[in-house]
């Protein structure tokens, strides 16, 4: 008897476009159909915010750490392989980096050239981030982000089955309708979808286009990669866990706002722009995260945890476009003072910042047979 294909449903898009929350809100969807659902993260380094969301939500999450899915295929394979370990997954969701492109060539292809027997390839939909969306695709000389960075972002839009416009609750219809009209611009010719990852605004029409059968995951780019290479390399990456703990109770959400509203403030100064800030509290099963997606975006509590302690582990994830050791210097000094305006004392558990090295793909099909 033949076993069953694992649907492979991957959800790109820049950094901060909303992957996780959507993600989190098809997993629940699928689950709540009876199916066995695997989530794998992506992150040039561990000790992501995104793992440890899913997780406290109950998800079977795997991670690949130290690359993208691409420069780590194998890693990603084994992963698929060791969430399969007690029940084999019906589907698997997978949320690449978001400073990655090239994912069709380098992820999708070798996945049905090489595993075809095993998985069954859903459409790639790529997430479209409204607020640095808008600017880039405009062309604006001040965008945030270098034209090299800008390049990467365009790249994702340009390889994808599908595009989301993400965050529609926030948008009046005339800026959702001038996000497609730029969106269809640059490519006109596949299905765009208005979601709001958050309310669920679109998902009913997003799951029925997720499970159309067909051959997916056939645009190849033409792609440079030294530009792509400079482009991932102006951001610089930080990733930090510290236990927190204090005499006295405070709140946690507040503090991991705190912690993301100051970081946003010293950025400001500097004029770096953040791609995505993310800070997590976990206590006892309760846990908050408090994100930015750009400068010019408030910060918000997109999951609270309406708890008052009196210790959290508490990890920070910033993805800006500086220099690593500039932004391991903000993060301190900012953790220092918040901490101090709690009365709490904080022992770290490791930070590492860095700018992600070139890409150097396991595999890269460039022709697609038949």
């Amino acid at each position: 008897m033949a076993m069953h294909k694992i649907r492979y449903i991957m959800i790109g898009g820049f950094l901060g476009a909303g992957k996780t929350t959507t993600l989190a809100r098809l997993a629940q969807y699928y689950t709540s159909q009876g199916l066995n659902v695997g989530i794998v993260t992506n992150d040039q380094a561990s000790d992501l915010v995104d793992t440890n969301m899913l997780r406290a939500l109950g998800f079977d999450v795997g991670e690949v750490a130290g690359a993208c899915f691409c420069c780590s295929f194998d890693d990603l394979m084994n992963t698929v392989r060791s969430l399969g370990r007690e029940q084999r997954p019906d589907i698997i969701l997978a949320e690449p980096v978001g400073s990655c492109t090239d994912l069709v060539a380098t992820v999708i292809q070798p996945i049905r050239q090489l595993f075809d027997a095993e998985f069954c390839i859903a459409p790639y939909a790529v997430i479209l981030k409204p607020s640095h969306g808008k600017r880039i695709l405009q062309e604006k000389q001040h965008a945030g982000f270098s034209p090299k960075a800008a390049y990467i972002f365009t790249k994702q839009l340009e390889e994808a089955d599908l595009i989301l416009i993400n965050r529609v609750d926030e948008l009046t219809e005339s800026e959702a309708g001038e996000l497609e009209n730029l969106v269809r611009a640059h490519v006109d010719d596949r299905p765009v979808l208005r979601i709001s990852a958050r309310t669920g605004t679109g998902f009913e029409e997003l799951i029925k286009l997720l499970a159309q059968t067909g051959d997916y995951g056939r645009r190849l780019l033409d792609i440079d990669y030294d530009t792509y290479a400079e482009g991932e390399a102006e951001l610089g990456w930080l990733n930090s866990s510290l236990r927190v703990s204090s005499g006295n109770e405070f709140e946690l959400d507040a503090f991991l706002l705190q912690i993301v509203e100051q970081l946003k403030q010293n950025l400001q100064t500097t004029g770096a722009e953040p791609a995505h800030l993310k800070a997590i509290g976990l206590w006892e099963g309760f846990f908050g995260v408090a994100n930015l997606v750009s400068s010019d975006s408030p910060v918000e509590l997109s999951l609270p945890s309406n708890c008052r302690v009196t210790s959290a582990d508490v990890i920070i994830n910033a993805r800006v476009a500086c220099d690593p050791k500039h932004l391991e210097a903000i993060v301190t000094t900012v953790v220092e003072n918040v901490l101090a305006s709690v009365g709490a004392a904080g022992e770290s558990r490791g930070t590492r910042s860095f700018r992600p090295g070139r890409p150097e793909p396991t595999h890269r099909i460039t022709e697609i047979p038949g």
